[in-house]
């Protein structure tokens, strides 16, 4: 279900989201939506770390990666060190 909602901002930035928006063929009320998701699911990733067991909690962050190396190429690394 949709709920209307009013907000006062800027002119100049309601004019550059509505380029992009335009750019992104999306409408500035879809930009904001997918915005508002995304800064609430970090809030509920925070939330599931409050939650977690103390011992897991203080595993958390124990093992160092390169920046741009991402946990699925991890993953999928060593599953092919397994199998092949």
């Amino acid at each position: 279900m949709y709920t209307k909602l009013t907000l006062s901002i800027d002119q100049t930035v309601i004019e550059n989201a509505k380029k992009y928006a335009k750019d992104q063929k999306r409408s500035v009320s879809k930009l904001v939506e997918e915005y508002l998701s995304s800064i609430s699911s970090s809030v509920d990733k925070k939330i599931e770390y409050l939650t977690l067991g103390p011992i897991t909690k203080e595993l958390v962050g124990i093992i160092k990666v390169n920046g741009h190396t991402d946990y699925q190429d991890i993953l999928t690394d060593a599953l092919m060190e397994k199998y092949l």
